[in-house]
């Protein structure tokens, strides 16, 4: 009886409370977004920490004691609102809101408050709330970290370095072991050395936001281990128009004398327009026929592009972009908007440092040629952009255009000991080269709901690109230095001429996906996805030699160095020697790839707090190489074909610990395809001798992989996440160095016998206002990976020519190639005004890496490492007015020395004072950019 008497009275005293109590709801909507709903918003009883935040349809609900209360609303990047409101018991009071950018937009990045995914906070929710485990950064994130292109954006995720030159690599992995989409389409690479377009070319006012894949869902390509990335283009939502203005300072790098081809220095050479100068001349033809060139044209032939260079100063790096975005409405639910952007800089890089190489006699390794290498860069980079959007209440339609352009020239001396068996040590070798990619790429895509709900929905998008990549009249001499002189001859390998062209022409992907939203509730939790991608490549190279005939010329001439043309004219023009095309066989090589897939995924929620997806892909792959061996120029192709098919599972679960706290579990088997240039078989050289020779009987790896990650976000603003991860690669693909007969180094890849790594992630972002709210404007983002890998090596290893051999690697089993055992991210910012209109941010950024391998010893040698540096940067961004915005940016400020360094655990000791193979710095630079919103 009492059990019941304290029933009731349980009842009743919580009946009493409930009915002292009201009830606060309404929507938030997006001034910026035509009134669309705006989801993961703060509504907040001011001077309490009760507050909620908005759902997907940008609702909310609080339940509130009677009382008069301020309720404060605000999403980060827009304007705070204040509304007094007084609570009635037992009665609902509605308050709906609408937030606007206003003063507060973050404008630099050119597109202001396009979507909510390009916001901080909301990308947080959505990292939050999704099943999978996938990072983003968009882009105000971007800009306040002072990013301008996506590479370097997509560093400040956690376990993700850039390496110099070589791209991004992702827990370690290099790029070879990445993928890239764009807009959820695959893309063709506009490098053949790397697997996909260096990430640099995108700047960020053509981005929206980058998504970031470290484990398999069956709607990506199986083709990585590392990460696929994901970049979603820009859509304007309001009208715009703006340019920016840039220049740059590196420290050591402009301002100082610099070398560039006569060709470059020219109008046409500072917009990088000056490939055509350099183009295999057209008497020899399309096809080689060791045609040797008479002397009139030979004078002919290259007058445009010759030995000489100019000494100049280097100026300031400069910069300009241009964008211009509108939006329409018409009927009542018709939308249409276009993008335009334009974005152009340049800039003079200067390297100086050691660059050796070393040989194994039995009583110690000694250097066989040892350097002080000093390099003029000079690189342009252009992007254009054209975006249409059109959209109704069911149908959203895109089409995409973006051109991409690089350019590079060249001019390298490699000054000292070219020979240790040799007795001078004043040997130069000057290289003049010029790169040059072009990258189109065409998308269409669509998306359609098949029912009024939008719970059936379809998507599909095709697109094609075209690229190629040159250098033209890469060429080189060599001989004894004296002076501002060069003691040569018209002999061997000098005044050699190389024409490398690689065209992609024809790329095309596409994909169609089915979706359907189901389930008892109104939100039809769970979604099951049917769809099909894929994508089809076909690629050719040329790569022809034309080489000096020494006639008459004399054994041994001195030139000048920086202007050797007018001797060589002059005895041109005398007949003393002539040009020849020595291209052979092996000049033209095919390469065709395609990819098809088939994929299924399933996510069901069970509950509150448990969701799973589950999925498969089956893909197939197939690769075929073309080539000649040497011999007869018309002679049948060699071909060598890979067929693989793939079944590839993928599980994602995701459980909630609390409203804030996440257990996330995933596991997936993927596959990694070889770089074009790792398994092309030409041999591509250098001018001191080293070449690198692909190996076209590379097989795909296999890789499995496993994560456990927690998550917890504290509040909209933080974040805290640890994980752990593990990865078994069979086959893998590495990055080795050999010797030929002429004891000459090669650069060639192989297959090891498998690999694993596991390793932990740890990622926090802290809001200071937790300490302080006087530090409401701090906050500190830091991440770090720790990894450990162990590779095992066959005993029998497949060369570049087929040929199989017991493997001359020095250990039978180390680290990964590639693989550094630790990573660390970190920025600090703060966030203050001047005034009403000035506001400004300040970020403080950090990263470092652990030492790891560049190269895999052989023939007794140990490993060449990369040595770890540090890398701080800072950037002030400045919004001046409604019109006028400034950023300032300070980069490497610690300037530290890039070092390669030779192991000591190798056959023999190391008989040399310095183990480093090479080393320099790249200066410190500084940058400014004032943007003017129209």
């Amino acid at each position: 009886m009492r059990k019941h008497l304290l029933v009731v009275f349980t009842v009743l005293v919580s009946a009493f409370a409930f009915a002292q109590k009201g009830t606060l709801n309404g929507t938030l909507t997006d001034k910026d977004l035509n009134n669309e709903a705006l989801p993961f918003a703060n509504v907040l009883v001011k001077g309490t920490t009760n507050g909620v935040t908005t759902d997907e349809q940008g609702k909310y609900s609080i339940s509130l004691d009677a009382g008069t209360y301020t309720i404060e609303f605000s999403f980060l990047g827009y304007e705070t609102q204040t509304e007094t409101v007084t609570i009635v018991a037992g009665q609902t009071v509605t308050v709906d809101k609408t937030l606007g950018a206003g003063s507060y937009t973050l404008k630099d990045v050119q597109v202001q408050a396009q979507a909510n995914r390009e916001k901080e906070s909301a990308l947080l929710v959505e990292q939050k709330k999704a099943v999978e485990i996938k990072q983003s950064i968009g882009a105000q994130e971007m800009s306040r970290k002072g990013v301008s292109d996506v590479e370097e954006g997509l560093t400040k995720i956690t376990g993700i370095t850039k390496v110099g030159s070589r791209g991004i690599f992702v827990r370690g992995l290099e790029d070879r072991y990445n993928n890239l989409l764009i807009n959820d389409l695959a893309a063709p690479t506009n490098n053949p050395f790397k697997k996909i377009i260096p990430l640099d070319l995108f700047p960020t006012d053509i981005v929206g936001v980058i998504d970031v894949y470290k484990t398999f869902n069956p709607n990506i390509y199986g083709d990585f281990a590392g990460g696929t990335f994901n970049i979603a283009t820009s859509k304007v939502t309001k009208p715009i128009a703006r340019i920016t203005l840039g220049v740059g300072y590196t420290t050591n790098n402009n301002f100082r004398k610099f070398l560039m081809s006569e060709d470059t220095d020219s109008g046409k050479g500072f917009f990088g327009f000056n490939g055509k100068d350099r183009e295999l001349p057209s008497v020899l033809g399309s096809h080689p026929t060791a045609h040797t060139l008479t002397a009139q044209e030979s004078l002919s032939a290259f007058d445009k592009s010759g030995f000489d260079v100019s000494e100049n100063k280097s100026p300031l790096n400069s910069s300009l972009g241009v964008l211009v975005g509108d939006k329409f409405s018409f009927g009542e639910n018709n939308k249409f908007s276009y993008l335009v952007s334009f974005n152009f800089e340049n800039e003079y890089l200067f390297r100086e440092g050691v660059e050796r190489n070393f040989s194994n006699p039995p009583t110690g390794f000694v250097y066989k040629n040892d350097f002080v290498t000093t390099e003029y860069k000079y690189r342009t980079q252009g992007s254009t952009l054209l975006g249409l959007n059109y959209s109704t209440d069911r149908l959203k339609l895109t089409w995409n255009n973006f051109y991409l352009r690089t350019t590079e020239s060249l001019i390298q001396d490699q000054f000292g000991v070219a020979d240790s068996f040799s007795s001078t040590n004043k040997t130069l070798i000057r290289t003049n080269q010029f790169d040059q990619s072009d990258y189109f790429n065409s998308q269409l895509l669509g998306e359609y709901a098949l029912t009024a709900d939008k719970n059936q929905s379809v998507r599909a998008g095709v697109s094609f690109a075209k690229t190629e990549y040159q250098q033209p009249d890469r060429k080189f001499f060599s001989g004894t230095r004296d002076g501002e002189n060069i003691v040569t001859s018209i002999a061997g390998n000098n005044f050699i001429r190389q024409y490398l062209d690689i065209n992609g022409d024809t790329y095309a992907s596409g994909m169609a996906e089915y979706n359907w939203k189901f389930g008892k509730s109104e939100e039809k939790q769970n979604k099951l996805t049917i769809g099909y991608n894929g994508n089809a490549s076909m690629m050719d190279s040329k790569y022809r030699f034309v080489t000096p005939i020494n006639n008459t010329a004399p054994n041994s001439i001195t030139v000048p160095l920086n202007s050797p043309d007018a001797q060589l004219d002059a005895l041109l023009a005398s007949s003393a020697f002539n040009f020849r095309e020595s291209s052979n066989a092996t000049y033209q090589a095919k390469l065709d790839e395609f990819a098809n897939a088939g994929y299924a995924n399933l996510l069901l929620k069970f509950g509150e707090k448990l969701e799973i997806n589950a999925g498969v892909r089956a893909e197939s792959t197939n690769r075929e190489t073309k080539y000649r061996l040497q011999g007869s120029f018309n002679a049948p192709f060699e071909k060598i074909k890979y067929d693989n098919f793939y079944l590839l599972p993928s599980l994602n679960i995701k459980y909630g610990v609390t409203e804030k706290a996440n257990i996330r579990f995933a596991a997936g088997k993927t596959y990694t395809r070889p770089v074009i240039m790792e398994a092309y078989p030409i041999e591509y050289v250098n001018a001191d001798g080293t070449s690198m020779k692909g190996n076209p009987f590379l097989k795909n790896s296999d890789n499995y992989n496993a994560d456990l990650k927690y998550e917890f976000f504290p509040t909209s603003k933080e974040m805290f996440a640890v994980g752990v991860f593990a990865k078994k690669i069979d086959t893998p693909i590495e990055r080795t160095m050999v010797a030929n007969a002429a004891t000459s180094i090669i650069t060639t890849y192989l297959n090891s016998d498998q690999a694993t790594l596991f390793g932990a992630e740890l990622e926090f972002i802290f809001d200071f206002a937790r300490l302080n709210k006087s530090l409401d404007n701090l906050s500190l983002g830091f991440n770090t990976s720790l990894m450990h890998t162990a590779v095992d090596v066959p005993k029998l290893t497949v060369n570049p020519d087929g040929s199989t051999t017991e493997s001359i690697e020095t250990h039978r089993h180390r680290d990964l190639q590639g693989a550094s055992k630790w990573l660390i991210n970190s920025d600090l910012k703060y966030e203050f005004k001047f005034s009403e209109t000035w506001t400004n941010t300040v970020s403080m950024v950090y990263s470092l890496f652990g030492k790891r391998i560049f190269a895999v010893g052989t023939n007794d040698l140990d490993h060449i490492y990369e040595l770890p540096f540090s890398q701080l940067d800072l950037v002030w961004g400045s919004k001046l007015s409604e019109h006028f915005d400034l950023k300032f940016s300070a980069q490497n400020l610690l300037n530290p020395k890039r070092q390669f360094e030779m192991g000591s655990n190798g056959g023999a000791p190391i008989s040399e004072d310095s183990a480093i193979t090479r080393s320099y710095k790249r200066g410190v630079g500084f940058g400014l950019t004032l943007g003017y919103t129209f």
